[in-house]
């Protein structure tokens, strides 16, 4: 089982925990990666677009001119799509963009972001992070206290409601804080860093690990 060394919030060790292996080294499958962003981007998607065809155009309810005898080709409307100001052929219109991925697959894409995190060297736990006041300023400099300046965008994972860190670093262009439960494989691979709360990792351990042993995932 691999180990991590727990920082506190000012800086300094607090002794070891233990990572557990099937969330922390699992296996990296980047087109599992591909497959999950795909899916949550796609989710994403509002959908909206619309256009109007021949059926929804306004006007055009009679022929423009008789059916023979004009000399020019026949004609049912003004508003059929060959006429400026027809109706669209095909266009695009509402719909939902997301599909199905299944979840032992979207774990498995998950647990593979952490453990590329780990792998890289690009993971952090913390003790703690608790803030008195909601101010960039103090988020900043709990940050900072943990090796983190801004130079590298920071993924912040908490296992309960911090109100006071979440709105503090709100402000912050290059950093985020999610809840565990929360925790995706989208927001995880465009962080560059990634900070955990000892709590955290508790609540990580239950909600993949567990998944993994009774599945068979890897």
């Amino acid at each position: 089982m691999a180990t991590q060394t727990l920082v506190r919030a000012g800086g300094g060790s607090a002794g070891q925990v233990e990572l557990d292996p099937a969330v922390f080294e699992a296996k990296v499958l980047p087109h599992l990666f591909h497959a999950e962003v795909r899916r949550q981007l796609a989710r994403r998607r509002a959908g909206t677009h619309s256009t109007k065809n021949r059926a929804a155009v306004s006007g055009g309810g009679i022929k423009p001119w008789k059916q023979k005898g004009t000399g020019r080709a026949r004609q049912g409307t003004i508003r059929a799509p060959q006429w400026s100001g027809g109706g669209v052929v095909f266009g695009p219109v509402p719909r939902s963009y997301e599909h199905h991925l299944p979840k032992k697959v979207r774990r498995a894409a998950l647990r593979g972001a952490l453990s590329l995190r780990l792998k890289e060297g690009a993971l952090l736990v913390a003790e703690s992070l608790e803030l008195a006041e909601p101010k960039t300023k103090l988020a900043t400099a709990l940050l900072a206290g943990l090796g983190l300046d801004g130079s590298q965008s920071v993924l912040v994972v908490i296992d309960r409601e911090e109100p006071l860190l979440e709105r503090a670093v709100r402000n912050l262009p290059w950093a985020m804080v999610l809840r565990a439960e929360g925790l995706n494989t989208y927001d995880v691979l465009r962080h560059k860093r990634l900070v955990l709360t000892r709590g955290a990792v508790d609540a990580l351990h239950a909600r993949l690990a567990g998944a993994a042993a009774a599945g068979g995932e890897g």
